[in-house]
């Protein structure tokens, strides 16, 4: 009889320590499941837009501005259709359209930055003396019908430049300033 209680123990037992390992085998099993479907439902970080209904984006090209734009064979609107510059700066000009530059132009034109107009410095290297001469003379006409005169009036925020009213003689002295600003 204690044989059989023993036994019936030990069944018991047998049972019971199968039934805990099946048990842990189970819950091994079902964590491993549990992770793999968390994981694989997780994704990456980037968030899929549909694209219905939404209007592809347009592609702009950025134009250079107009400022920094080289137009050497453009002469511009207006009285002055050729210009012989010396070799050397003529300084008396230089220095009596530095005094015009002083009285009539800084009030929108700083010789080192952008201001209300563009910068003066290194002008020569990116436009025809002919096409500045024009520009300080026949600034409205310019504007009307000169394409780079109309996007420089874009680029800044439409302030036209004002006419200064100033002689040949004059224009041609600052455009000689102008010479020494590079």
């Amino acid at each position: 009889m204690i044989y059989v209680i023993f036994y019936i123990k030990c069944q018991i037992y047998i049972c019971c320590t199968l039934k805990q390992k099946q048990m842990k085998v189970s819950l091994k099993l079902l964590t491993l499941f549990t992770t793999l479907i968390l994981f694989s439902c997780g994704g990456s970080d980037k968030k899929e837009e549909s694209s219905y209904g939404k209007k592809a984006p347009i592609k702009t090209e950025k134009k250079e501005p107009a400022s920094e734009r080289i137009e050497l064979s453009n002469k511009g609107v207006g009285p002055i259709t050729s210009l012989d510059l010396g070799l050397v700066v003529d300084q008396d000009m230089a220095a009596h359209g530095k005094e015009i530059y002083g009285k009539m132009c800084t009030a929108c034109h700083k010789a080192d930055k952008k201001f209300i107009g563009p910068s003066p410095n290194g002008i020569l290297e990116r436009r025809s003396p002919e096409w500045v001469m024009n520009m300080i003379l026949n600034p409205e006409q310019m504007v009307k019908e000169d394409p780079l005169a109309k996007d420089l009036l874009m680029e800044f925020n439409g302030a036209p430049m004002a006419n200064q009213g100033l002689t040949k003689e004059d224009a041609r002295a600052v455009l000689e300033y102008f010479r020494t600003l590079n």
